[in-house]
């Protein structure tokens, strides 16, 4: 029998999006450096990003959060507005709920992605948001992705779901 997932229906029907912003981080432990574009390489990562040479076939290739959860974090720590870079996600979405991208296959531009896992929040929130920083992003930490088919992508590009894992 056909296991189901009760977010197929949201995911198929309703969920798009946009990419607002996209960053690389050449080395590890180095800030996060904005980019108009980025290659997306299946199996590996995003061009120009120190995770690309870990672990291929990693479920955490990608990193994304959206708009919408930074002005839950931005609300939760009273900063007036957090650089995308700080949290230290690759991609920054608007208009769809990720955390309803969960384990689906979703295009980006020309690139296919795979919602792997949540990104949760790590000691170094502290750091960047201050005192109480991993506990605003508790819940709206994003995804971690893998790339399953590569191609370029680019601010302004859609985000769609193109068919679920669960098949």
């Amino acid at each position: 029998m056909k296991r189901r997932n009760p977010l197929d229906r949201y995911a198929k029907d309703l969920a798009s999006g946009t990419v607002r912003w996209i960053g690389v981080r050449p080395l590890r432990r180095e800030p996060l450096q904005a980019v108009s574009e980025a290659e997306a390489c299946a199996g590996l990562g995003l061009e120009g990003d120190h995770r690309m040479g870990k672990t291929p076939g990693s479920g955490r290739q990608v990193t994304l959060i959206s708009e919408e959860f930074i002005a839950q974090i931005e609300r939760f720590t009273g900063l007036a507005a957090i650089e995308p870079g700080l949290l230290r996600r690759n991609l920054v979405v608007s208009g769809i709920n990720l955390n309803a991208l969960r384990r689906q296959r979703f295009r980006v531009g020309e690139a296919v992605f795979e919602a792997t896992q949540l990104c949760h929040p790590c000691a170094r929130m502290e750091e960047a948001l201050g005192k109480g920083g991993v506990a605003a992003m508790l819940g709206h930490g994003g995804l971690c992705a893998k790339i399953i088919e590569g191609g370029a992508i680019r601010i302004g590009d859609a985000i769609t779901v193109v068919e679920s894992s669960h098949e």
